[in-house]
């Protein structure tokens, strides 16, 4: 069952703690999503706060896809720059498909559902974002479009000796 796509939605208890748990489950499932596993939701619970204040300040927007249970199970955040010579572009952020709906297409559904309500943004040309190197996810962004813009090496320390590139995808909307 395809996932449906709601950008903006009402945020009620039950879809900011569902938001919370999808975030944990990718997470603790090895994904780039700014934590190393393991990491509980108590943890994340500030990070995903920070998302809601910028949403509520107008600076962010949320993209999230429900499963057929109305339950969150994939997310992409849109970031406005605030910089008068960086407002045509957005970037988005703590993209994610839960653990247990990869390998559906649901990530392509999710980029795509992305860049469909980004061409409805007033002035945006092109959508950046960041991912970690180390787990093929440029080849996953490339596959969608994406073009790979720039990559600082060992930039990204998810452990003591394990540095990976931080790589930097772009997506023209024009």
């Amino acid at each position: 069952m395809p996932l449906t796509f709601h950008l903006d939605p009402l945020l009620t208890p039950a879809l900011h703690e569902g938001i919370l748990t999808l975030w944990s489950a990718v997470s603790n499932a090895g994904g780039a999503v700014g934590f190393v596993p393991p990491v509980t939701r108590e943890e994340i619970r500030p990070e995903l706060l920070r998302h809601l204040t910028a949403m509520a300040e107008g600076r962010h927007r949320l993209l999230l896809g429900l499963d057929g249970h109305g339950t969150p199970a994939a997310t992409a955040f849109f970031s406005f720059n605030t910089h008068r010579l960086m407002a045509h572009w957005v970037w988005l952020y703590t993209v994610m498909v839960h653990p247990a709906h990869q390998g559906k297409g649901y990530g392509r559904d999710l980029m795509k559902a992305a860049e469909t309500a980004a061409r409805d943004f007033d002035g945006i040309d092109a959508i950046r974002l960041g991912c970690r190197g180390g787990l093929g996810l440029e080849h996953f962004y490339a596959s969608c479009g994406y073009k790979e813009v720039g990559r600082v090496p060992g930039a990204i320390r998810v452990a003591p000796d394990d540095h990976r590139d931080d790589i930097t995808m772009l997506l023209p909307l024009t």
